[in-house]
């Protein structure tokens, strides 16, 4: 085997591709001979084996001392044809990825992209067993040429799909396993929502151009973005340490309104890692002052017409601003800038939450950055795709996710690997701020800002080999929980029905449990049958002078919980039995408004008898009526000093026994007598008066 190793230039300057030598083929390539000389893994699919060709001249290693070092780093993976194969192809990728990304300008290279895709495509079909009809990763000068053609002939995305050749075509599996190696493509927790992105109007299957596409407008925001961070192109604004720009939006032709009352004023809105800035004016982001922000309607003059603004609000300012995005039609700009701003709050959010030190603070807010710019970079060179970006920014995702504080707490774990120096912690998973250091080589932060040697890095992104990222785990975990969670709002939406009367009749059935013992202790307080409303108060009299009423509430509870067990015994695997209830009779629409009316005035009623009773007691504690007054105090005395003196379980069974015989022949008349004495008393007392003042007619705008 040829041992000599191309040098890799790192000189932007230099014309000729460190890569293109990589991709070149000869002239006897199709010469079988030539064929088999560049099999050195015959068990490989020939893709394979170019991509490890490749990763080996990238390395300056020899393909055997690959295997080899795959081998002693990862002894314990299954020898299995498939498992092998991909493990292999996963060690030499990754590890030649680190390389190449240590270049500022790695995503302008049109072999770097190439070659990415390249190592999906190898890794949908690693083995010469199960090895795809597609081309190997070696390309033609040709291909090199026609770079352009393939971006002018993929600008209608919506035609993709039927004008590329389906035998090269990269899955969800592969994109998300290899595209997070690199940190800038891919983000491991987004990495899903990035691929239904990019392959929307494609049937879930992603092309080279599309791909290429894609990172060619992600290099251009990166530039953008770098170009932002200078010292001489914000010069109003007096960023913190730390703080990056991430995107500025308003001009002359598009501005950006901001409305405080009913004046308003065009400018520059700039957006950073940890806060927005209008002109001048800084709004934060980072601290914690009860920010909200929400959409909201605006226009001229404070007239609400427009749903294209974004309102902030927050303790350091004494009214909400409005910040409107002006568009010929829709609200997809101010949806752009809602979605960032609320993944910058977000992720400060992050930060405080888990106490973030500077290292760990950094990475975060850099992998929220990232994946700013990847939203931008798919936004802007995608702008036909109807699809919505909001979940291409994790902190967002987390948010939105039922179980999203799964990912919040795995990500937390994971950074706080970052300050654990010990030689102990052998893996290689996430011993460096991957994101911040990525946009240290991209030259949007500065070099020193972490203090940590690039060269130390073994991995350029957050995928190792072999291994499943816990990230992965908590997302899938959580669109689990939202598979659930849709499933129960459709039985939720299904048995919703119209009508009040319908509704009421449904109510009334499912509270039956409750209602049928109501109903039974109504009858036993009714003495219609003594015998058993007598056997009923021995026994309350019993349990309270027993202390038993203390085990009663825990009974019931057991009880519920022992009868759940039995129906899930029963009942598993069975399909819930629909609840039949017995509808009303249907009425007219001019009846069911006549009903409405009615209830609606008997709650009226109700809260004429509440304001009137509160009114009373008001004149009884202001004394109105001394006498009144001063019987009401006596009563209030006696009744302390019974509390005080006699157990509470005695005057809950003396309640309890003077309501429940109410009805029995010996009390009946009696108790009618007191209680006419008692409404008399009360009809007695006054309500105090009530002074009614209605508003200003004149509204101050």
């Amino acid at each position: 085997m040829d041992t000599k190793k191309p040098s890799i230039s790192p000189t932007p300057s230099n014309k000729l591709n460190f890569l293109q030598s990589f991709f070149k083929k000869s002239e006897d390539d199709d010469d079988v001979d030539s064929q088999d000389a560049s099999m050195p893994f015959p068990s490989l699919s020939r893709i394979a084996n170019s991509v490890i060709s490749s990763c080996s001249k990238i390395l300056h290693k020899p393909t055997e001392e690959l295997q080899h070092s795959f081998d002693t780093e990862h002894p314990d993976i299954i020898k299995e044809s498939l498992v092998y194969a991909r493990s292999l192809l996963e060690f030499c990728s990754f590890e030649a990825l680190n390389t190449m990304t240590k270049r500022p300008d790695y995503l302008a290279d049109f072999f770097f992209r190439r070659l990415t895709f390249d190592m999906m495509l190898a890794w949908e079909g690693p083995s010469a067993e199960n090895e795809p009809n597609t081309e190997t990763a070696s390309r033609s000068n040709q291909e090199v040429k026609d770079e352009e053609r393939w971006s002018l002939f993929y600008s209608n995305s919506t035609n993709m799909a039927a004008q590329v050749d389906d035998s090269k075509i990269v899955g969800l599996e592969a994109f998300s396993r290899i595209a997070p190696a690199c940190t800038v493509i891919a983000d491991v927790i987004t990495v899903h929502n990035l691929f239904d992105a990019l392959t929307l109007s494609s049937g879930n299957k992603l092309h080279f151009p599309i791909y290429d596409k894609y990172l060619r407008s992600l290099e251009k925001v990166i530039k953008s973005a770098a170009n932002a961070n200078t010292s001489s192109s914000e010069p109003n604004l007096q960023l913190t340490e730390g703080e990056i720009i991430l995107d500025i939006d308003g001009t002359t032709t598009q501005p950006i309104f901001e409305h405080n009352g009913t004046s308003a004023w065009p400018g520059r809105l700039t957006l950073t890692s940890k806060a927005m800035y209008f002109k001048s004016v800084k709004y934060e982001l980072a601290a914690d002052m009860k920010q909200v922000i929400n959409p909201d309607l605006t226009g001229p003059m404070g007239a609400r017409l427009y749903d294209r603004a974004v309102m902030y609000k927050s303790t350091s300012i004494t009214e909400p601003v409005f910040f409107e995005f002006s568009e010929f039609r829709g609200s997809s700009r101010r949806d752009y800038w809602l979605d960032i701003i609320l993944e910058i709050l977000n992720v400060n959010k992050f930060v405080r939450m888990y106490n973030l030190k500077r290292i760990q603070q950094s990475e975060a807010l850099a992998r929220a950055g990232l994946g700013i710019l990847r939203y931008r970079a798919v936004k802007e060179g995608f702008q036909n795709f109807p699809s919505n970006f909001k979940t291409l920014l994790c902190f967002n995702l987390a948010e939105s996710l039922p179980g999203g504080y799964t990912i919040l707490e795995t990500l937390a774990s994971r950074l706080s690997l970052l300050d654990d120096s010990s030689s102990e912690r052998a893996n290689r998973q996430l011993r460096h701020p991957i994101s911040h250091l990525t946009l240290c080589r991209h030259g949007i932060v500065s070099q020193n800002d972490v203090g940590i040697d690039e060269e130390e890095m073994q991995q350029a992104g957050d995928v190792c080999v072999g291994e499943i990222n816990p990230l992965e785990m908590a997302v899938k975990q959580s669109k689990e929980d939202i598979g659930r969670a849709e499933a129960a709002r459709a039985t939720v939406n299904q048995v919703k029905v119209d009508g009040i009367g319908t509704n009421l009749a449904i109510m009334q059935e499912l509270l039956f449990p409750l209602i049928g013992p109501f109903k039974i202790l109504r009858f036993l307080a009714s003495w219609e049958e003594p015998p058993k409303s007598t056997v009923f108060l021995v026994l309350v009299t019993y349990i309270v002078l027993g202390g038993l009423e203390k085990y009663v509430l825990p009974s019931v509870i057991i009880f519920v919980a022992i009868m759940m067990s039995c129906n899930r015994y029963a009942n598993s695997g069975k399909p819930l039995e629909a609840f039949n209830v017995t509808a009303p009779q249907s009425q007219s629409t001019m009846v069911q408004l006549l009903a409405l009316q009615e209830g609606i005035s008997a709650v009226e009623a109700k809260m004429q008898a509440g304001n009137i009773f509160l009114l009373k007691v008001r004149a009884l504690l202001l004394a109105a009526i001394p006498e009144a007054t001063d019987l009401t105090a006596i009563l209030l005395v006696v009744v302390a000093v019974i509390l005080a003196i006699v157990p509470v379980k005695y005057l809950i069974l003396l309640a309890f026994c003077e309501a429940y015989t109410r009805e029995t022949p010996q009390r009946k008349d009696g108790n009618g007598q007191g209680m006419r004495r008692v409404r008399e008393w009360w009809y007695s007392i006054p309500a105090a008066p009530v002074n009614v003042i209605k508003p200003d007619d004149k509204k101050t705008k």
